[in-house]
């Protein structure tokens, strides 16, 4: 059997797959993997793709295992990342925008230019205090590189290129779009937008709600939903779906306002009740055609149907992303479950601390949220939470926290986890007085040994099946 990477590597190359394995070399110590990444970091510019590191694994695929994971990586491999490369470039504007939360952002507009393979013009600069950090100034020569040859970054200022007319950073007072006066919590480096009622703050949150890890309204992009916002026809979330309750009389006449004019290119959504009877003007409109136009009916109509996570997610709540929206959705079943919920209550979850069950019961305690979802339930949008997993939860799992070591035969690893959460339980990469079962394929390993020592219950992978399938 194969027994390393090399040879599986080798294996493939012999079932006809394409593998770089010109490329590949094994190395016996750290000077030479030192070497054999200083000698790729050398050919780099001379490959016919892009590459922004080197993949370091071990060999031995028994060695492999026996290192396991850790709650987010693979022991047994690491990426090396090159040093990423820098550009030169002119700072044009500091151009500040405001995000779904009110979280005032500047933002570098420069002088276009070629970084890792693509070409960018603007990039953040995070808040006030690295500003003022980094000096950056209007007019300054700057240097661009992409963080993790991915994200657009300034990383140093010339400050030796200065001729005086560069413009000192300068901090707003007011939100660029309804001018409230901004804020700065003592205990947070951002400044906020405290309007609600902020046009941009409404965008941001419509464009997160329809996204796709929230409620995943495909077609229904940024701008489309800039320009919906800007012609009145989507003011709040609940809009999306309360579209298609306008009257027939209603539709006409937005239909005969905006006929005559561009901005009706995207009028199509108004109604999803009527929307049938003008397919055919809206079909000569410039870029919908009847599959885009059926395709965004039906991802709406869709999106009703989501398990509640999805809904949490996209409601915005400050501090809540996609995993925290799930573990409170599993935990509460409904909304008006969490919205219930005290402090003290969300604070006793796993994996929920003061700050987000601050940030949850604020949310909750805001009229027009409230207001916004008893709209949402009565436009028909999902509040419970759905298992699709298939299982259900099981007072052997429920509450209980997990570990998996050694080569599971029948079952991969992470469709394990997968299934000890739908159960209620929580998987853990070691091995601890609060881990409550350890479950043990072939070659286990010190988690076994430390798990023997502890007095921890221990499940062989026939007992852990017949238990999740019983």
């Amino acid at each position: 059997g194969i027994k390393t990477q090399d040879e599986s590597l080798k294996f493939l190359r012999e079932l006809g797959f394409v593998t770089n394995y010109k490329l590949n070399t094994i190395a016996s110590n750290a000077e030479e993997i030192i070497r054999d990444i200083k000698s790729l970091g050398e050919i780099r510019k001379s490959l016919p793709y892009e590459i922004d590191g080197v993949v370091l694994k071990v060999n031995n695929l028994e060695d492999e295992d026996r290192l396991g994971y850790t709650a987010r990586v693979p022991r047994w491999g690491i990426a090396y990342k090159f040093p990423a490369e820098e550009v030169l470039t002119t700072l044009k504007e500091i151009k500040f925008t405001v995000g779904r939360t009110g979280k005032i952002t500047p933002n570098a507009i420069f002088s276009p230019v070629h970084v890792a393979g693509s070409l960018i013009s603007k990039a953040t600069l995070h808040n006030e205090d690295y500003c003022i950090t980094k000096d950056v100034r209007v007019g300054d020569t700057i240097s661009i590189r992409k963080a993790g040859d991915v994200i657009p970054e300034v990383v140093r200022v010339l400050k030796e290129r200065r001729n005086g007319t560069e413009k000192e950073f300068q901090m707003l007072e007011y939100c660029p779009i309804c001018h409230t006066k901004i804020v700065r919590k003592y205990t947070e480096a951002d400044y906020y937008c405290p309007n609600e009622m902020c046009p941009a703050r409404k965008i941001e949150n419509i464009i997160h709600f329809a996204s796709r890890e929230a409620m995943n309204i495909d077609g229904l992009g940024e701008s489309i939903i800039e320009d919906l916002y800007n012609e009145n026809f989507i003011i709040n979330i609940t809009d999306i779906y309360d579209m298609d309750l306008l009257t027939e009389e209603t539709f006409c006449k937005k239909m005969a306002e905006y006929l005559s004019g561009d901005l009706f290119r995207v009028v199509h959504l108004v109604s999803l009740d009527y929307i049938d009877k003008y397919e055919e003007e809206l079909m000569n409109l410039e870029g919908y055609g009847k599959k885009k136009i059926d395709n965004l009916k039906s991802a709406i109509k869709n999106s009703k149907n989501n398990s509640l996570e999805r809904l949490i997610f996209g409601l915005g709540i400050r501090n809540v992303g996609a995993k925290t929206a799930k573990v409170l959705a599993k935990y509460y079943k409904t909304l008006d479950n969490l919205m219930n919920a005290s402090y003290e209550e969300l604070v006793n979850i796993s994996d929920i601390g003061d700050i987000i069950a601050k940030s949850i019961i604020s949310y909750f305690s805001n009229e027009d949220n409230k207001n916004i979802i008893t709209k949402l339930k009565q436009l028909g949008v999902n509040t419970t939470y759905i298992n699709n997993s298939g299982y259900e939860e099981k007072d052997e799992f429920k509450g209980k926290t997990f570990v998996l070591t050694g080569s599971l035969v029948n079952i991969t690893r992470d469709k394990a986890s997968e299934i000890i959460e739908s159960l209620g339980g929580k998987v853990s990469s070691s091995v601890s007085s609060k881990t409550s079962v350890v479950v043990v394929g072939d070659s286990p390993g010190s988690k076994y040994d430390k798990a023997l020592a502890l007095g921890i219950s221990i499940w062989q992978e026939d007992e852990f099946l017949d238990k999740i399938e019983n």
